[in-house]
């Protein structure tokens, strides 16, 4: 599966933002989609992810409450609404599919699209 992120920019402190990924191939509801980010100089970490159905969601502490995570199948696409933003939200974002159990281990996950940049001013 290939994937393409979209969505990241520049956002004030306190503001919004929706990332999306598009996924190529017809077996889209077969993955597990998650959310990671890498900030300048930091390890790549987990965000977010979603069951293949959308009926199960994960987030890491640090959005939970903020960001929502979402799926349309029909679209082969999946979402990260982000609220609520501050500067240690700035990051590079990364979707990511997987077709193994759930994890918030980058290792796990098997195919990753190019990354969209997120910067929050303060």
């Amino acid at each position: 599966v290939q994937l393409q992120a979209s969505g990241g920019g520049l956002v004030q402190a306190g503001g919004s933002l929706k990332l999306s990924c598009a996924a190529s191939g017809r077996t889209f509801s077969s993955y597990r989609m998650g959310w990671f980010r890498q900030a300048p100089g930091k390890e790549r970490e987990f965000v977010a992810a979603i069951s293949y159905s959308g009926g199960m969601l994960y987030y890491a502490d640090s959005v939970k409450g903020r960001f929502t995570i979402s799926r349309d199948n029909a679209k082969n696409t999946v979402y990260l609404q982000m609220n609520s933003l501050d500067a240690e939200d700035t990051a590079v974002y990364y979707c990511a599919a997987t077709q193994k159990g759930y994890s918030t281990y980058v290792q796990q996950w098997d195919y990753w699209g190019q990354g969209t940049l997120v910067t929050v001013s303060s």
